[in-house]
C-alpha cells in the first residue's frame, strides 16, 4: 500500500525498478545475521552448516534480484523511459533505509517470520509480473537484442524475460517457505530447480 502511495497503483517499469531495488535487501539482512551467528557459535557445526545454507541462498537471491533490476533498467532505456521523481535522491535513500531497518529488525527478532514475510512478498511479486506481461501483449513480439542480458537467460522476447523474472520470484518464495519450515506451501512447476 505504501508503494502505491509513492508510485501510483498501476504497475510500470519504473515501479518494478523500485521494487527490485528493495528486493535484495532481505537477503543481505539474513546474510549479516548469519555471519554473526557463525561467529558467536562457531563450535556448533550444525548451526554453522545451516547458517552457510542461508548465506549461500541469500547471495544467490541478491544476485538474481540484481539481474531483475538490470533487465528492467535496460527495457526502460530501450523504450526511452526516464526515471520518475521517486527514483531520484533522496526518495530512494529513505525508502531503502526504512526497509533495511525493517528487514534487519525482523531477521534479528524472528528469522523464520522474516522468511515467511519474504515468501509473501515474492508471491505478490510473481503475480505482479504475470499481470504485467498480460498487460503488455506487445512484448511478445519484441526481441531481446541485448547481449549482456543473454547471460541471464537466452530468452527471445521481452515477454519471455519478464515471465522468467516471475518464475524467479516463485523460486524465491518456495525457498523462503522451505527455510521458514513450511515446505508443504511450495508451489511446484515444470522445470523448477531442486
Amino acid at each position: 500500500m505504501s508503494m502505491d502511495l509513492i508510485t501510483g497503483r498501476k504497475t510500470t517499469l519504473a515501479k518494478a525498478k523500485l521494487i527490485e531495488i528493495l528486493a535484495s535487501i532481505p537477503y543481505r539482512s539474513w546474510e549479516i545475521r548469519q555471519y554473526a551467528r557463525m561467529t558467536r557459535c562457531y563450535r556448533d557445526r550444525e548451526l554453522v552448516r545451516e547458517a552457510r545454507r542461508i548465506m549461500n541462498w541469500g547471495r544467490e537471491g541478491q544476485d538474481n534480484e540484481f539481474w531483475h533490476l538490470q533487465i528492467i533498467n535496460e527495457k526502460m532505456k530501450e523504450d526511452g523511459i526516464k526515471d520518475p521523481w521517486y527514483l531520484f535522491s533522496p526518495i530512494p535513500f529513505f525508502v531503502v533505509g526504512s526497509y533495511v531497518v525493517f528487514t534487519r529488525l525482523m531477521a534479528f527478532i524472528n528469522i523464520r517470520r522474516a522468511f515467511l514475510f519474504n515468501a509473501e512478498f515474492e508471491d505478490h511479486a510473481e503475480h505482479v509480473y504475470a499481470q504485467f506481461v498480460e498487460d503488455h501483449p506487445e512484448w511478445e513480439g519484441q526481441s531481446v537484442n541485448n547481449e549482456e542480458l543473454k547471460k541471464y537467460g537466452d530468452l527471445p522476447t521481452w515477454a519471455d524475460m519478464f515471465r522468467r523474472i516471475g518464475l524467479d520470484e516463485r523460486d524465491h518464495m518456495n525457498k523462503s517457505f522451505v527455510f521458514c519450515g513450511k515446505p508443504e506451501c511450495v508451489v511446484k512447476y515444470e522445470g523448477m530447480p531442486e
